[in-house]
């Protein structure tokens, strides 16, 4: 299945693979009110929020969804992550009531839009969660469970695999971990301020950076669409520069062929100053100094 051949009232993400860690101890509120930008006290046992875990510098350490249930909260991040959000929440359990647990192999994260669901196991749960820039359910199951969830999907939806589901968080201007979201950035840049930080909650670390940017209103770098307007390729990895003065000013970070919308399209950083909509750019090959595609700065998100 493609991203363009689906709607979105009958297709079904797995999100199995991603990394699941359940926080408990009656520290538990506390410790992750100090680890992460958003406020913990949002989440429920319905409801998810979107979060990020910084350095002392203000850049990611990790992008996570965070549900709360009895007696804790489970976080779930991008399957990258599975050596080293644990040790790097450990880190800080200094006198703390807290317990970190990785329960990856053991759950199973299923998402949907719409509100059609198949009868689900007594232990699943529907919890609300915007992975996509749409509101949608995550589906949770026990992980023994998840074949004959995914089997029971399939009779009553469209599944989009790993391909469709990166072509249309393209289209959706959604970052991703490795590729939008390193240890380089700052979740500013990525445009998940308004999704992911509390600027009322209290301290945790990497505030002070946070606070800077926000009383400052200025950022180096921002996430931006780009559009290719020969049609040419783009192709992650790309510098994106200035013509005719040859200036490096950004680079490519995801990029797909848009069968929806007809055209060539990528999300990358660019540079303050250079990142307006409607600027026009060259993208020059990967590892050559040669223009290979041209490029027009566009809002975000592609389609909706």
């Amino acid at each position: 299945m493609t991203a363009q051949s689906f709607s979105l009232q009958q297709a079904f993400f797995d999100l199995s693979d991603r990394v699941k860690i359940r926080v408990s101890g009656n520290d538990r509120l506390r410790f992750l009110n100090g680890q992460l930008t958003n406020d913990v006290r949002e989440a429920t046992d319905t409801s998810a929020i979107e979060a990020c875990v910084l350095n002392a510098k203000g850049k990611l350490e990790a992008h996570v969804f965070v549900t709360a249930e009895s007696g804790g909260f489970l976080l779930d991040a991008d399957s990258e992550l599975k050596e080293t959000l644990p040790p790097r929440l450990e880190r800080y359990i200094i006198a703390d009531d807290v317990r970190i647990e990785d329960v990856t192999d053991r759950l199973s994260i299923f998402h949907v839009f719409g509100a059609r669901f198949p009868e689900l196991p007594k232990e699943g749960r529907i919890i609300s969660a915007n992975r996509f820039g749409e509101s949608g359910s995550d589906i949770w199951v026990e992980g023994s469970q998840h074949d004959q969830m995914f089997r029971q999907w399939s009779a009553a939806s469209a599944f989009c695999d790993a391909n469709c589901a990166e072509v249309f968080r393209i289209e959706r201007g959604i970052p991703r971990w490795g590729r939008e979201l390193t240890g380089e950035i700052i979740p500013v840049e990525a445009n998940l301020e308004e999704r992911c930080i509390d600027y009322e909650k209290g301290c945790y670390i990497g505030q002070e950076t946070i606070s800077r940017m926000k009383i400052s209103g200025r950022t180096n770098k921002r996430l931006c669409g780009l559009v290719s307007l020969d049609g040419s390729p783009l192709i992650p990895g790309m510098r994106l520069v200035t013509a005719p003065e040859n200036n490096e000013v950004g680079w490519v970070t995801s990029a797909t062929h848009s069968e929806r919308l007809g055209k060539e399209i990528a999300l990358g950083y660019v540079k303050r100053g250079f990142n307006s909509c409607g600027s026009r750019l060259d993208a020059l090959g990967p590892h050559t100094q040669s223009v290979a595609a041209r490029v027009e700065i566009v809002d975000l998100p592609f389609a909706r």
